[in-house]
């Protein structure tokens, strides 16, 4: 009798990807420029310090850089909100000033508790907001000028209310609510700020609403071919803008216990700049709210020094707008750059 010889089992070994072919992964490029202006920041405050060492260095001019910019950083980072969408806009001076200008009304003229005006002027900022939204959406006109219309309409509004003249005598506890100094000998409205910051961080990188903003500013027309809803997210950008600038102006508010029809128009031109200089740093070519904080720092750093070196009181203005011209080119480079890069990887093969 045969024996049958069994058949050789075929031991099947496991395929392992390879580790260039299957899953090629791409180093993402280091951009060591995104920290540019920090260096630069720093260069700053070391010349500075060297330079002028009895006054610039110290806690209390420290403490005064910090405490003094809280307003203006409030307002870049709402302005940050329609800019992501790729949306200007051009009324949140006048919306700041409106809001300085119904708290000190209110309190002062009308005998109301402040709290109520705080919210009142809040209110009102907001109704700014959904007008300038309204608009944009609906009749799908450029925000630039319709926010550019807007805020002149607002600062006529702010001339009838006011009577163009000061009003001074705003209750104090706004005034200690703002300027009380809590830690580090530095007023409590900075830590105000930073939570603020810290809140646009989190919307932007981490909630759906902070991407889809991202893509809407990126393209509108191939965001709404993708399902976004893109008029209620501009809409929406706009009115968070205009609730930071009434924010803002009840900030102003306690700051300076006073109200006047015209000094909010000082904070658009910084504002922009900071938020355009900003996207140059840490995340190049987007506006990001940490940026915005270094840079609205960076550039009173450049001012304040300046000023204790004896430069006039123009070198503000100077200082702003130069930095808002060269940060809008760096924009313009970096995103170019970025495209080209985009394409490159996109061409290599798998």
């Amino acid at each position: 009798m045969k024996a049958t010889q069994s058949e050789p089992v075929t031991k099947v070994e496991p395929v392992t990807p390879t580790p260039a072919a299957e899953n090629k992964k791409r180093k993402a490029p280091a951009e060591p420029e995104r920290f540019a202006l920090l260096g630069v920041w720093a260069v700053l405050i070391i010349a500075f310090s060297l330079i002028v060492p009895q006054t610039f260095p110290t806690a209390a001019n420290v403490s005064n850089m910090l405490s003094s910019q809280v307003v203006l950083l409030i307002l870049a980072i709402g302005l940050l909100y329609p800019l992501r969408a790729g949306d200007y806009d051009l009324s949140v001076a006048s919306t700041l000033n409106l809001s300085t200008v119904v708290v000190a009304i209110l309190n002062v003229q009308h005998g109301w508790n402040i709290w109520a005006t705080v919210v009142v002027a809040i209110l009102a900022s907001l109704l700014v907001g959904v007008i300038n939204g309204w608009v944009v959406t609906v009749f799908d006109i450029n925000p630039f000028i319709v926010t550019l219309g807007m805020g002149t309409v607002v600062q006529g509004l702010i001339y009838l209310l006011s009577n163009t003249s000061t009003i001074s005598g705003i209750d104090r506890a706004l005034s200690s609510a703002v300027l009380t100094r809590p830690f580090l000998g530095i007023p409590v409205g900075f830590y105000y700020a930073i939570v603020l910051v810290a809140v646009a961080w989190y919307v932007f990188d981490k909630t759906a609403f902070g991407q889809r903003l991202l893509f809407i500013g990126q393209s509108h027309d191939v965001a709404r071919l993708n399902g976004v809803n893109v008029p209620a997210l501009r809409w929406r950008a706009l009115i968070i803008s205009a609730g930071f600038a009434g924010l803002a102006g009840v900030v102003y508010a306690g700051t300076t216990a006073s109200a006047d029809p015209v000094s909010g128009a000082s904070f658009l031109l910084p504002a922009f700049a900071a938020c355009f200089l900003g996207s140059t740093v840490l995340r190049i070519g987007r506006f990001n709210p940490w940026g915005t904080l270094i840079a609205v720092y960076f550039l009173v750093t450049g001012i304040t020094g300046l000023q204790l070196l004896g430069a006039e009181q123009y070198v503000q203005q100077l200082f702003y707008g130069g930095a808002l011209v060269i940060a809008v080119i760096l924009s313009k480079l970096v995103r170019s750059r970025g495209e080209r890069k985009r394409r490159a990887q996109a061409a290599e093969p798998a």
